[in-house]
């Protein structure tokens, strides 16, 4: 493959449509595709689902700013996320306070928006689904 698509894929352990429903609200999330277990083409191995999991979410892909994420319930109920974060680079400081404070409700902050030596504002939060995000001021329009 001479030019590989590396996509991030999040699994939300049962939450997934909430989730999709919140990054709708919080950043203009677009559902582009949405595939329930139930209404795969091959039946789900025996077992392989907890109970209740047949009209959660198998497979989902949604789009921020043009970016393309892929979202499924996964297999097992409140998998965790570790070891990275999503990065949203954006143009202005209006901006970055716009999406840290939508991100940030109902989640936890581990560093507020704040200037930094490469940017007039960056911050580190988690939301409420356990997703790490990094909000960055890239863009020379910022407010001084």
């Amino acid at each position: 493959m001479p030019n590989p698509l590396i996509q991030p894929y999040l699994m939300f352990g049962g939450r997934c449509e909430e989730a999709l429903e919140f990054y709708r609200s919080a950043l203009g999330a677009q559902v582009d595709m949405l595939l329930r277990f139930s209404e795969s083409p091959d039946p789900t191995p025996p077992g392989m689902l907890p109970p209740g999991f047949e009209n959660k979410v198998m497979h989902a892909s949604f789009r921020i700013a043009g970016n393309v994420i892929m979202a499924s319930d996964g297999c097992e109920v409140g998998a965790q996320f570790k070891g990275f974060s999503l990065s949203i680079s954006v143009a202005t400081e209006t901006e970055a306070d716009r999406y840290f404070a939508a991100l940030s409700d109902g989640g936890q902050v581990q560093m507020p928006l704040t200037k930094t030596f490469w940017s007039p504002r960056f911050g580190m939060l988690t939301d409420r689904f356990g997703i790490a995000w990094m909000i960055n001021v890239t863009g020379a329009e910022h407010a001084a």
